[in-house]
């Protein structure tokens, strides 16, 4: 049977179909990580610790599955409950099923609150004027970055590996801080606090570090309780306060919190605030090397422009009565003057504006340096302190068997026996004829 398209495959079996289906299903954001709204029935808890039901409203429905481990269940829910769950859609391949595995449920009640409190605080802060305040002008060349996020999160690495590919050895201060639950929001407005004792001069100069000139306040994705701590007036109250351009790199561009509307920069991911605030080296020096390029092409376009006119005034001066030679010698010497003090000028501006980039660039390779030296010192002064030469130096020594056995309490010596003494500059062989215990050392 032919129908109105030719088919390029042969048949296809179902289970491979059905597969198919499941891992385009589970590489599609647009069914992963989703928050749904429903009424639940057919609720049942097993003995395994799964607990199964169906999510419906009006229009449809969907199974659904909670495993074991996989989040906390408020005791209110039941059924006939409305809650809001974040899940990810699956197939249940032997089935030919779709359900969603359910990451969070919560009652909706709950988040309703939580929501109409966000709002509250963003028509607060409306009012109050903050939301249209100016915002502070980030640095063009940040010399001294706090980041503020989670200490081993996919985050932090994805911004510090972005960082140093864009410009190798940049200053950067990580301030761990928990990024959800209760203990979150103090513990963010501490560390904006923190970054910014690090932003003043005389604190930073007894560092022997840049003041730090740029805040980034941020976290991966999650669910929206997640991210909830971003939504909370102690930490919006931070961010607007702090004297240091702030950064808000929370979530994923979807997400709209008020930490991203009070912030002097949203930034849609973590990684996107490194890509909009850290220059990439390669290409500033590419753009330092074209405005030299343009300085000495404009200076030779002058000297030639320049040059030409007083080849023309030189001919008109030889065919000039006395008073055209003496206006063109006044016209010469002040056409000399001006190309001299042009040229000086233009020169001098080039000059100071290629120093000031050079040491610019001179005052980032040498902090990086600085801080690799700091390193070396202390990891040099550790092992020399450790070495055993140094101890014996001091007149100490040390004793072992003649098995090369080290001998270190008095338990571990018999009356007549051969011992071996190290010292500073040799060994010698000892044998002992009488042995002391200290009483206080008895166990």
């Amino acid at each position: 049977m032919r129908g109105s398209s030719e088919l390029t495959t042969g048949p296809i079996p179902v289970g491979q179909f059905v597969n198919l289906i499941r891992s385009t299903i589970r590489n599609d954001s647009l069914f992963q990580n989703q928050v749904i709204k429903g009424e639940i029935t057919q609720w049942k808890s097993y003995p395994s610790g799964h607990t199964y039901f169906t999510l419906r409203d009006s229009d449809g429905q969907i199974s659904a599955v909670i495993w074991q481990g996989r989040c906390t269940i408020d005791s209110s829910i039941s059924e006939g409950s409305v809650v809001v769950v974040i899940a990810n859609l699956d197939l249940y391949a032997k089935s030919g099923r779709i359900q969603l595995i359910v990451n969070r449920i919560e009652p909706i009640n709950k988040l309703g609150v939580l929501e109409e409190q966000r709002k509250q605080l963003i028509e607060l802060l409306r009012s109050e004027g903050v939301l249209d305040r100016p915002r502070k002008a980030l640095p063009s060349i940040p010399k001294h970055i706090a980041i503020i996020t989670g200490v081993g999160s996919a985050a932090l690495a994805d911004m510090n590996r972005l960082a140093e590919n864009r410009w190798p050895g940049i200053r950067r201060t990580v301030i761990g801080v928990t990024v959800q639950g209760n203990l979150a929001p103090n513990e963010i407005v501490r560390g904006i606090l923190a970054a910014g004792k690090l932003a003043n001069f005389d604190i930073a100069r007894r560092l022997n570090q840049p003041p730090v000139d740029v805040i980034i306040v941020g976290r991966g994705g999650g669910s929206p309780e997640d991210l909830w701590a971003f939504n909370l007036e102690p930490v919006a109250r931070a961010i607007i306060a702090s004297a240091v351009p702030v950064i808000s790199a929370v979530g994923h561009e979807s997400d709209m919190l008020v930490a991203d509307l009070v912030a002097d920069l949203r930034a849609s991911t973590p990684s996107n605030a490194i890509e909009r605030l850290v220059p990439e080296f390669d290409q500033h020096q590419m753009m330092i090397l074209n405005f030299e390029l343009r300085i000495t092409d404009a200076t030779t376009r002058m000297f030639v422009d320049w040059r030409n006119n007083l080849r023309l005034l030189q001919s008109k001066l030889l065919n000039a009565p006395l008073q055209g030679v003496y206006n063109a010698n006044q016209q010469i010497t002040d056409l000399s003057n001006r190309l001299t003090t042009a040229v000086i000028n233009k020169f001098g501006q080039s000059k100071q504006k290629l120093a000031s980039l050079g040491n610019l660039m001179m005052l980032a390779a040498q902090q990086s340096i600085a801080v690799e030296k700091t390193k070396l010192a202390v990891f040099a002064s550790a092992l020399n302190s450790a070495h055993p030469n140094n101890v014996l130096q001091r007149g100490y020594s040390m004793i072992s068997d003649e098995k090369g056995q080290i001998i270190s309490r008095t338990d571990d010596l018999d009356e007549g026996q051969n011992i071996i003494l190290a010292l500073a500059d040799g060994t010698a062989k000892a044998t002992v004829e009488e042995i002391r215990k200290e009483s206080g050392n008895d166990e």
